[in-house]
């Protein structure tokens, strides 16, 4: 398991073939705008014109695109890599995408022996950066097992969750409870802001009591700073909600949060970071 195709070098991803490298894996990449990964070819990754030559006689591709018609893309097209892999390559979907298109990919490469799993991760650019990602695993439990290295180089909490499917329905929890967290967060900023309270001192007040949370450390101080740069895109969270809003229609926090983030979208700021919730309230 030491030849890797990647495709999907963005925000994501080039902190993950930077890990995959220095773990000592060769990864080939592939991306539609060569300059944008000069930086990751510099580091020792191996550039392809295509998908096709990318993961040709490769022990396993991997794949963090943004929307499940760029996963359909990648997979299904006439060059893409279900058909252009190697016998027993394994397909290491890490786009949260939706079940149902997983579990697609999953069918169609059993029946051309290739070995795919569905495995979206938590933890946005600094869990990408430091290797410290959360990855939830979907597909056959032995190669979950046999891709295990790929996952340790990548995350720190690496989980099979159950059947081809399964790591996008644990990750449309994950997305469901950290909207619900950074609404949250943004409402208690709204309320110290109109009642006169300094903020930075509140949030140092709460964020180590019950309170506590990555968001309330990370997210908090930079909603009050208004430091929008994207670790994880407000367009990509509308993406993510909606897929969970089809699976489970009636789900109050989910349906509120969505139209949070649906409405700052409208309005032009689906490029900005998902903290920018805080701009819904003002």
């Amino acid at each position: 398991m030491k030849k890797i195709a990647f495709i999907g070098v963005g925000v994501m991803g080039k902190y993950m073939v930077s890990n995959l490298l220095k773990n000592g894996f060769e990864v080939s990449i592939y991306a539609r705008n060569k300059q944008k990964v000069e930086d990751t070819i510099k580091e020792g990754a191996i550039f392809c014109e295509t998908i096709k030559k990318c993961v040709e006689n490769k022990n396993a591709v991997i794949s963090i695109v943004g929307y499940p018609k760029d996963v359909e893309d990648v997979y299904f097209s006439p060059n893409g890599i279900i058909n252009s892999a190697s016998k027993d390559t394994y397909l290491i979907d890490m786009t949260t995408t939706t079940p149902t298109l997983s579990i697609k990919i999953y069918e169609e490469a059993k029946e051309k022996n290739l070995k795919a799993l569905d495995a979206p991760v938590s933890g946005g650019d600094i869990g990408a950066k430091n290797g410290t990602l959360s990855i939830m695993v979907g597909g056959e439990q032995k190669d979950f097992e046999a891709c295990r290295n790929i996952f340790d180089s990548l995350g720190k909490t690496v989980i099979y969750e159950g059947k081809a499917g399964s790591g996008q329905h644990t990750k449309m929890a994950n997305q469901i409870a950290i909207a619900g967290v950074m609404a949250g967060v943004s409402e208690a900023i709204a309320y110290g802001k109109k009642v006169g309270l300094d903020i930075p001192t509140m949030l140092n007040s709460i964020s180590n009591g019950a309170a506590q949370s990555f968001h309330m450390t990370n997210n908090a101080p930079k909603m009050y700073k208004r430091d929008f740069e994207p670790g994880f895109y407000i367009k990509h969270m509308v993406k993510d909600l909606k897929i969970a809003s089809e699976e489970m229609p009636n789900l109050e926090v989910l349906k509120n949060v969505l139209h949070m983030y649906q409405t700052l979208e409208k309005n032009g700021d689906g490029n900005l970071g998902t903290q920018a919730i805080c701009k819904y309230y003002e």
